[in-house]
């Protein structure tokens, strides 16, 4: 029996064995899916990602979990706590290898499929007089909530723009994206990271907010120094102008790819039984969310997903006419 399923009696798990197939299917179970915070985009989608998968197997009880983000997810997969997770693909790699702060325990995670981009948004505004990564220097910022892969994402591109955490500015927070966003209306820190998809509530919040001007600093000149550094998990995007309420110009910054994680020991039957699940409701999950429309075939390629993947998932996306190259 693997820790993320919780089977309710022993009685139907024996069950289960006589009838590999449909009895395993409808045997009681629970899974917990690790999301993050409430002002991310992660949450409303793992939301319904519970629903429909608790509609949609039989036996199957399945919950979206509030949690700090993609470190703080990997884990909880490692100790068995969830079943499944949405995460960045920078966190998974360091999971997987026990590196950075997972270091001494790596997290036996596989991909099931490659979902849609994460940029990295420098929050300020107009006010604050802040336009690049340099002015950021003796300034009160939040690096997001600890665990979360802003937080990891922050600190990386900080140090690749040669500003040092501990010394070059005057005050750090390690907040959530709604704690930042009324920090920063009550003068209390000056800018803040959030890597999440787009548009996010968090930021949409702010930006209209009355007799604000949002500022998003660009950071893509940085790109190289943080990919000597850390391998090339990070790419360069562009937030349209407009994204946001008041959003001016375009914001040209650095992204990373998310992904839905199981351990890789979970069930070839039920990792099959979940892509086929959301994969009938791609169209009702766009609705959810905006981002959710960029969970195509063309997606789902090893290169993006970062670390293995389950094979059930292989096989299923090969079965799309993914190439997975």
């Amino acid at each position: 029996m693997t820790p993320f399923i919780r089977r309710r009696t022993l009685a139907l798990g024996a069950a289960a064995l006589a009838l590999p197939g449909l009895a395993r299917a409808q045997a009681p179970q629970q899974m917990s899916i690790a999301t993050g915070t409430t002002g991310g985009v992660y949450y409303p989608l793992g939301g319904a990602l519970a629903n429909y998968l608790s509609r949609g197997i039989p036996g199957m009880s399945a919950t979206a979990e509030v949690t700090a983000g993609s470190v703080a997810n990997f884990q909880l997969l490692g100790a068995g706590r969830v079943g499944m997770l949405f995460g960045q693909v920078d966190a998974a790699v360091d999971a997987i290898r026990g590196a950075g702060p997972f270091r001494g325990r790596a997290v036996p995670a596989r991909a099931i499929a490659v979902l849609y981009t994460n940029r990295m948004q420098v929050v300020t505004t107009a006010d604050r007089n802040i336009r690049t990564m340099a002015d950021l220097r003796g300034k009160r910022i939040s690096t997001g909530a600890p665990a979360s892969a802003t937080e990891l994402f922050a600190l990386r591109l900080i140090a690749a723009a040669g500003l040092d955490i501990q010394r070059d500015f005057r005050g750090r927070e390690r907040l959530s994206p709604a704690e930042s966003t009324n920090a920063i209306r009550d003068g209390k820190i000056d800018a803040y990271f959030f890597v999440s998809g787009v548009p996010t509530s968090a930021i949409t919040d702010l930006a209209a907010t009355p007799g604000t001007q949002i500022v998003l600093v660009d950071h893509d000149q940085h790109l190289d120094a943080i990919v000597r550094e850390h391998g090339p998990v990070y790419f360069p995007e562009v937030i349209p102008a407009n994204t946001y309420p008041g959003q001016r110009t375009d914001n040209r910054q650095l992204s990373v790819a998310n992904i839905l994680a199981v351990r890789e020991d979970m069930p070839n039957e039920l990792a099959t039984s979940i892509l086929r699940i959301l994969w009938e409701n791609r169209e009702d999950w766009a609705r959810v969310h905006a981002e959710a429309r960029n969970f195509t075939v063309q997606q789902q390629r090893t290169a993006a997903a970062g670390i293995p993947w389950h094979p059930a998932a292989e096989a299923f996306w090969r079965a799309a006419g993914a190439t997975l190259a």
